[in-house]
Parts: structure tokens; C-alpha cells; sequence
């Protein structure tokens, strides 16, 4: 899985990390959104343990504001219109120091350690700088204003980042703390990471299932919305797939352990959702290599109206001309730009996440945005990938010995179509000892069972060991597995797939959100792929085709510079063409490790209509992004004119600062009302 960093995991499955910053966010769910932005991630005065602590913490978060607010209304009244005597002075210095302190101290001490850390031009700075030299100037309230305004709009934008990631919390609630594990004749409940893959686990009515495993119980229903975003329950057989996360709403379910918790379902989709954020937009990287030159720049912009008039103007006033420099200050810092982007990117990814779409980086939220040219993969994609056998023909072998032998290699493959055929023995059909069993990419499987050769898959596999057939059998146009023993053709099983109910819809979306062209591929038969692509209205479909031909199909695509590429597919064939196209889209209910693992954005309901969404929510997100920065220069430039000329003062500069960046904040939550 591409990804920056690996979580390892404690003995109750839970994840752990290498500093206890990491740890924290690991547990609440909350990567480092907005530090490499502005510092630090939670309003002055936050403490990292309020999660745990529910609202008591989060009440003593607003603390150091209201107390600064009473302070300074009080003040404020006492200066304009109460005025008493002892007011003056020393005294009034006082009382706005301590109203300043509750809010400055923080900025304060981070403005401190980045100077230690040789970084002089950041948003701390600045503000310190700014408010300070209020004080210096004798502008008491006006200091105090400006950085009980910052605070409050650090309170607002720690609430929206809170929002956007309580669809990522939710998924970090579905883990389970135990597992009821069989061991010794008696089930004892132990921690999800200690069960190892092969035992048998017992999920009751109302639980979580805490790691993947096969049904062993005849059925049950599970609520996957956790996991897939998908509200209706989903009724699950014997031989099927659970997954962790899932909840059971039915019976007493028993469970085979397939995969150790680490490596779960669940597990894997915390860590790509956790990761997400540390793949950057191509529009935030640009902002903060615009800030980090920005900041400097108008720092000595700001110098420069302080002193240069001196120069030039024939009564320098050193108050005014320094007044005008602060406020200057105050105007440009860059909050807006490095706090709305990146929270805007992660309330995509998190809207995404409530729609069970996982984006692997923001980086990837802003390319689909992009993408004109759509190649899909048919079994598993555009069609249910659950084959049924429908005709059995056998002229060598009686049907039940010749499906026997058929299963028997089957049984070690992961297909679909080797689970068709396996369902369709009678249950408890005993199978054959098979040896020297090898998948064929893009052919078929041979090996020894109970003794003989054989080959199972489609003609191409028959024609390279120069097996003669019957070629009317290229003519049928289901899919077909051909069956060779000992070197003879010894007939076929004709097996059929169904269309996803919401196929043609994604097909119809896909052209209607600027898809100008649209590729199916297949392994399948080319009249097979010709009839589909046909029904959902696709015109240009290949069938017959190895894995390395989708590659040379996606790379013929890729000569014509002005397409990006996107191709969805869940099979392990299809990693190599996910990893080579600009954004691969792996279906992740049902698809492979490989294609999950290698896909930039993972589908977990399955349905090809969920990548019309995908496209929406790229659009919203960068659209609500554009606003926030049209926005903050729009507005940043107007009063740093009004600044620079005196005609703007430090309530100006306050609301051009951090009221423009509550506002973008609050653009960029809209991502997570909005419906697609």
C-alpha cells in the first residue's frame, strides 16, 4: 500500500505509533490536518486529551477566550463611557495585559519556538509582532482585539476540522475491542490482534466483527454502512466473505479467521483514510510555497512604511507611520490560505468517506477533477462478478466425475468463475488431491488432480498446449471454462454473469460529467464484452485480452498527452494497469489485495456509480477551494491598499485576517452538507 508511514498494532488491535503526537492522532482519528499550515492543529488554550475527556474539555477550550472577551468589553466600557479615575495608567496597562495574556500566551509561545527552530516569518510571528507593537503605540484594546479575534477564529476552525472528520471517527468507533475466539472446545474472549488466521471466532447478534474471516454459518445479515457507506443490511452466506467493522443483526454467526487483524479489511481502510492527508493537492503545495515567500515579503513591506517615510514625507509622525505598519501586519498574515485549503481538501476526503469512497491523498481528490478518459474492467466492475454454471457439456467424462475434477483444481483459485463451479457440486462433495496447480495470467489454471493432467480456462489455454476442441465452442457467446485431461479435450462448463444494477447509470453519469471517452477491457470474450459494452452503451470495448494487453491498451491511451486516465478495476490482473493509469480506481468490496493496495481511490460498495460521485466531489472540493482563495486575496489586497494609505485600522486588519478565514472555514464545511 503506498502510504508514508506504517502503523503497527497493539494486542487489542488498536494502532500504535512511534511519538505519542502520532499516538493521538492514531486514536482520535485525526491526522495532523493544518500543523504544517499554521503551526499547530487545536485552538490556544486546547488540550490533546479533550476526545477523552468530552465536553468538560471542550468547555475549558473556550475558557481563555471568554475570560479575554469579559476583560476586554470591560475595559472597552471603562475607557469610553464609565471612566472611572483609577483607570490610567499602570492600572489600565494592567487590566489588558490580563486580558491579552489568556489569548496571546499560546501565539506567544509558538511565535518562541519557531524562532528557535531559524523559522522567523510565520503566522506567529507576525501576529506577535503586530499586537505587540499595539501595545507599544499605547493601542491596548486594539492589540487585545486582534488576538482575541485570532483565537476565537482558531476555536472555529478546530470545530470545522472536528466536523470533517467525524465521518473518519466513525470508522474508528466500528473497532472491536474483543473477539470471542474457539479454542480448547470453549470460546474465550480475547484481543482481535492475538487471533491468528484459521480460527474460528463467534460474533453475536448486535456485535462487531472484529477481523475478516469465511462464513462457517449457514447466513446472516450485517449492517456494512461502517465500511461501504451502504445503508441497507446485506445478507451474507456460508463460504462468503465477512469483514471486520461489519455488524451482525441476526443470529449467533461462527467465523474462519482469513487474515490476522493487522492486515483486515478494516484496518487497511484506517490507515489509507488516516494517510490521506499526507499527500498534498498540487493546489496546497503551491499555496505553501506561496506563503513561506509571501510572509517575508510583506514583513519588510511592512518595515518599509514604518521607516521609509522618514525619507520622503515632510512630517514624519513615527506613531502614525508605525500604527500603519501593524496594521499592515495584521492584514497579511496568511491564515485564510494555509488553514481553508487543507481543510477544504480533508472535508472532501471525509464527505468521500461517508459516501464509501476512499481517497488515497488530497493529491488525488484534485486529479479526478481532471479526468476525461474512463477505462474499466468488466467482471467485477460493470458486472456482479458472481458467475452461476448454466450448462455443463461432457462428451469424455460423466458429469459428476467430470465436474469432480474440474472443482478440484478450481478449488485453489480465487476467481469467480472458480466459485461458481465449486457451488455447483452437491455440499460435502469430496474433492480430489491436487499437486503442481499453476495460475496461467490471462489463460487458465493447470495441474495434477488425483494423479492427471488437466487444464481448466479458456481456449487460448488449450490452443498453447496444442490441445485440439471443438472451435464452435469460440462461437458461444457466454463465458465458457474448457477442460483438457491428459492432453484430450474433455468438454465445458458455460457459466454467466450479470450486469450491476447501477452500470448503465454510471455510464450515462460518466458522459454527463465530461467523460469524453470511455473504454471497457476485458479478459473475457470478445463477444462477450462487445454484448455488454453494447447494453450499457459503451463503444469502444476489447475482449480476449492479458493482462499485459490492458497494459499496451492503457499505454497507447496514455501517447495522447491531453487525456488523464482513469481505470477502474478489482482484479489481480488489474494492479499492473491501476498502478500505470493517472488515478486507478479499485472496487474494494469484492476486488483483490493487489488492486486495493495499488489504487489511488478504493470503491468499498462496489458500485461503478460511485465513481460519477467520486468526479462530484473532486469538483465540489476544488471549487469550494478557488472561492476560499479568490476570497482571501480578493479582500487581503482591498485593505493592505487601505492599510498602507492609513485609511484601514486594526478593526479592519481584523476582520481582513481572521474574519476572512472564518468565513473560509466555513465555505469549505459546505463540502460535508452537500449531497452527491
Amino acid at each position: 500500500m503506498n502510504q508514508t508511514h506504517k502503523h503497527t498494532y497493539d494486542a487489542q488491535g488498536r494502532m500504535t505509533c512511534c511519538t505519542q503526537e502520532e499516538k493521538i492522532n492514531a486514536e482520535t482519528g485525526q491526522p495532523d490536518l493544518l500543523k504544517a499550515g499554521s503551526g499547530h492543529t487545536h485552538a490556544p488554550g486546547e488540550e490533546d486529551h479533550d476526545h477523552e475527556h468530552g465536553t468538560p474539555g471542550r468547555f475549558r477550550t473556550y475558557i481563555p477566550s471568554i475570560l479575554s472577551f469579559v476583560l476586554l468589553i470591560s475595559g472597552i466600557l471603562a475607557d469610553q463611557h464609565i471612566k472611572p479615575a483609577f483607570f490610567t495608567g499602570y492600572i489600565r496597562l494592567a487590566w489588558y495585559l490580563a486580558a491579552y495574556i489568556p489569548v496571546g500566551f499560546p501565539v506567544l509561545r509558538d511565535a518562541w519556538k519557531a524562532l528557535r527552530e531559524r523559522s522567523f516569518f510565520t503566522e506567529f510571528t507576525l501576529m506577535s509582532i503586530a499586537t505587540g507593537g499595539a501595545f507599544v503605540i499605547g493601542e491596548y484594546p486594539e492589540g487585545v482585539a486582534v488576538m482575541l479575534f485570532y483565537a476565537v477564529g482558531e476555536l472555529f476552525q478546530s470545530a470545522a476540522v472536528n466536523r470533517a472528520k467525524s465521518n473518519i471517527r466513525a470508522l474508528l468507533d466500528v473497532r472491536p475491542a474483543l473477539a470471542s475466539v474457539l479454542r480448547n472446545g470453549s470460546y474465550l474472549d480475547t484481543a482481535p490482534g492475538e487471533v491468528q488466521p484459521g480460527e474460528t471466532i463467534r460474533v453475536k447478534a448486535g456485535e462487531k466483527v472484529p477481523l475478516d474471516g469465511e462464513m462457517l454459518s449457514p447466513f446472516s445479515r450485517f449492517d456494512t454502512s461502517a465500511l461501504s457507506g451502504e445503508s441497507r443490511p446485506r445478507t451474507i452466506r456460508q463460504g462468503e466473505q465477512v469483514l471486520a467493522g461489519m455488524l451482525n443483526l441476526d443470529n449467533l454467526t461462527e467465523l474462519r479467521v482469513t487474515r490476522p487483524y493487522a492486515d483486515s479489511s478494516l484496518a487497511r481502510i484506517l490507515d489509507m483514510v488516516q494517510n490521506a492527508n499526507s499527500r498534498k493537492a498540487r493546489t496546497e503545495l503551491l499555496i505553501r510555497r506561496f506563503a513561506r515567500i509571501y510572509t517575508p515579503v510583506v514583513f519588510l513591506l511592512a518595515l518599509g512604511i514604518a521607516l521609509l517615510p522618514w525619507f520622503f514625507a515632510e512630517t514624519y509622525i513615527p506613531r502614525e507611520w508605525v500604527y500603519r505598519a501593524l496594521v499592515f501586519l495584521v492584514i497579511s498574515c496568511p491564515c485564510a490560505l494555509v488553514i481553508s485549503i487543507p481543510l477544504g481538501y480533508f472535508g472532501g476526503i471525509g464527505a468521500a468517506s461517508r459516501h464509501g469512497i476512499l481517497f488515497k491523498g488530497s493529491n488525488y481528490l484534485d486529479l479526478i477533477t481532471r479526468v476525461n478518459t474512463v477505462v474499466m474492467d468488466k467482471t467485477g466492475t460493470l458486472t456482479r462478478g458472481v458467475f452461476s454454471v448454466q450448462q455443463i457439456h461432457s462428451p469424455e467424462l460423466p458429469e459428476a466425475e467430470f465436474m469432480k475434477v474440474l472443482a478440484s483444481l478450481e478449488q485453489n483459485s480465487t476467481h469467480p468463475v472458480a466459485k461458481a463451479v465449486i457451488s455447483a457440486l452437491p455440499k460435502n462433495t469430496p474433492l480430489y488431491d491436487t499437486r503442481e496447480v499453476q495460475e496461467i495470467a490471462g489463460h487458465g489454471l493447470s495441474g495434477l488432480v488425483n494423479g492427471r493432467q488437466v487444464l481448466a480456462g479458456n481456449s487460448r489455454l488449450l490452443r498453447r498446449y496444442d490441445v485440439p476442441y471443438d472451435t464452435a465452442i469460440d462461437e458461444l457467446t457466454d463465458s465458457i471454462v474448457v477442460v483438457a485431461v491428459d492432453g484430450r479435450y474433455a468438454g465445458y462448463v458455460r457459466i454467466a454473469d450479470q450486469v450491476k444494477d447501477d452500470a448503465a447509470a454510471a455510464v450515462q453519469g460518466l458522459k454527463e460529467n465530461g467523460v469524453q471517452q470511455l473504454v471497457m477491457l476485458s479478459g473475457d470474450k470478445a463477444a462477450i464484452t462487445q454484448k455488454i459494452a453494447a447494453e450499457l452503451g459503451i463503444t469502444e470495448a476489447y475482449g480476449d485480452l492479458l493482462p499485459e494487453d490492458k497494459v499496451a491498451r492503457v499505454e497507447a491511451l496514455k501517447k495522447d498527452r491531453s487525456r488523464v486516465i482513469a481505470f477502474a478495476g478489482d482484479g489481480i490482473n488489474d494492479a499492473p494497469v491501476l498502478a500505470l493509469s493517472d488515478i486507478g480506481i479499485a472496487m474494494g468490496a469484492m476486488g483483490s489485495d493487489a488492486a486495493i493496495e495499488t489504487a489511488d481511490v478504493v470503491i468499498q460498495t462496489d458500485q461503478p456509480s460511485r465513481i460519477v460521485s467520486a468526479i462530484q466531489i473532486g469538483r465540489a472540493t476544488r471549487r469550494v477551494v478557488i472561492q476560499n482563495i479568490v476570497l482571501a486575496f480578493a479582500v487581503k489586497i482591498l485593505v493592505l491598499a487601505l492599510g498602507a494609505g492609513g485609511i484601514a485600522t486594526m478593526w479592519e486588519a481584523v476582520f481582513a485576517d481572521v474574519g476572512v478565514a472564518l468565513l473560509a472555514i466555513l465555505n469549505a464545511v459546505r463540502i460535508l452538507r452537500m449531497k452527491f
